[in-house]
């Protein structure tokens, strides 16, 4: 498209409808990005490569369709998904979620997380302070992605 005030480059690329792109390759971890939260995934990426993390970082480009072939194998390939979207529950984060319910893909140690706005008034401000409210900066993404990991949950049978 074309905008006001600003030269924009000569851009050939052709979008393939439904397909995103991998930015980075690891094997631990993968931010699955829906948006324009992606400067902030890969602050929250590098950041995270010091501590020894390993993570994949998706750009999905597309909620609907679903990039279903590289979603099921970023979870085949991954102990941890993170999704990240500036939208509410019933967006990306869910069809992904019910993507891999629907293929069992939460069956085999998966950890699936979802990081979307909360359902809370977020007083007007500068964006910066508003997505720290939100918690979608890379230092919440961060966070989600640490805690995510640790976590162990243990199921226990009720007698």
């Amino acid at each position: 498209g074309n905008g006001a005030g600003e030269e924009l480059p000569n851009i050939n690329e052709k979008l393939e409808i439904g397909k995103g792109r991998i930015i980075k390759e690891g094997k631990q971890v993968a931010i699955l990005n829906f948006g324009a939260r992606l400067n902030e995934c890969l602050i929250a990426c590098e950041n995270l490569k010091k501590k020894g993390i390993n993570l994949t970082l998706f750009d999905a480009r597309f909620a609907k369709p679903l990039d279903k072939n590289t979603i099921w194998q970023l979870a085949r390939d991954h102990e941890t998904i993170i999704s990240i979207e500036e939208g509410s529950i019933g967006g990306f984060g869910s069809h992904v979620s019910n993507f891999l319910s629907q293929k069992n893909l939460l069956d085999n140690n998966l950890k699936f997380r979802s990081m979307i706005f909360p359902d809370k008034f977020i007083e007007h401000d500068k964006p910066e302070k508003m997505y720290n409210v939100a918690e979608l900066n890379s230092a919440s993404i961060e966070q989600k992605i640490l805690d995510t990991i640790n976590s162990n949950i243990v199921l226990q049978k009720q007698k």
